[in-house]
């Protein structure tokens, strides 16, 4: 017999118990920068120096960072269920927790491409420096999709959230589109379990299961909830 497919679509929330900051709990400042000139299309014209330094600094911040019980615990769901994570975070803490489908919508720190093609990814641990290029003669950015910009692995993601039979929100305010708008394709019938320790506005949403917890917390308690043993 098959597995049900459980689909995790998770946020800020559920990295920020292993110290990585939220823009939401940043007073509008994101590692004391303005996401305006850091994080758009428009601060990589005027000062790509910055915008570089900004995201080493995150780079080497998710290095030092390592999963928390959160991650585990979906992690440990997939020797239960089929799981497939959605995350707008673009560390790589699920990952390095053992989840095996995640798939990330604004990109992975872990990973740079050329200015001019953003199909060819590379690897990266260490720092990208101005001047630093591909062969293509581009200069290297970090693979993540800044505000103002598309964000293609969205249609890869709707037909995972329409397959889902059990569905997790956590860590995620869900005002950041357009991976807010994913949870309009789960199905009606599917129990919609969301997780945060401010629940986000749900009412639109039928057979939703609030848990007002912390990530680490509530995905425990969810864990018993589904009858599951973490084994952390």
């Amino acid at each position: 017999m098959s597995k049900l497919k459980l689909v995790a679509l998770t946020g800020a929330g559920i990295s920020a118990e292993s110290g990585l900051r939220t823009f939401r709990d940043s007073d509008g400042l994101w590692e004391g920068y303005n996401i305006e000139d850091v994080a758009t299309p428009r601060a990589w014209r005027k000062d790509p120096a910055l915008v570089l330094e900004f995201y080493n600094m995150r780079r080497r911040d998710v290095l030092a960072a390592v999963p928390n019980a959160a991650h585990l615990a979906l992690a440990a769901l997939q020797d239960h269920y089929d799981v497939h994570i959605v995350t707008q975070n673009i560390d790589d803490l699920h990952e390095r927790a053992g989840s095996k489908n995640v798939l990330h919508l604004h990109g992975e720190i872990t990973k740079m491409r050329s200015e001019k093609n953003e199909h060819k990814l590379y690897k990266i641990t260490k720092d990208i420096s101005l001047g630093q290029k591909a062969s293509d003669g581009g200069q290297y950015r970090p693979h993540v999709v800044w505000f103002e910009e598309p964000v293609p692995m969205i249609e890869q993601a709707i037909p995972t959230m329409y397959g889902a039979d059990i569905f997790v929100l956590v860590g995620t305010s869900l005002a950041v589109y357009p991976a807010a708008g994913l949870v309009d394709y789960v199905k009606e019938k599917v129990t919609k379990y969301v997780i945060d320790k401010q629940i986000p506005s749900v009412s639109r949403y039928s057979n939703v299961v609030p848990i007002e917890m912390p990530a680490t917390e509530g995905l425990g308690h969810l864990l018993e909830l589904l009858g599951v043993s973490s084994g952390v």
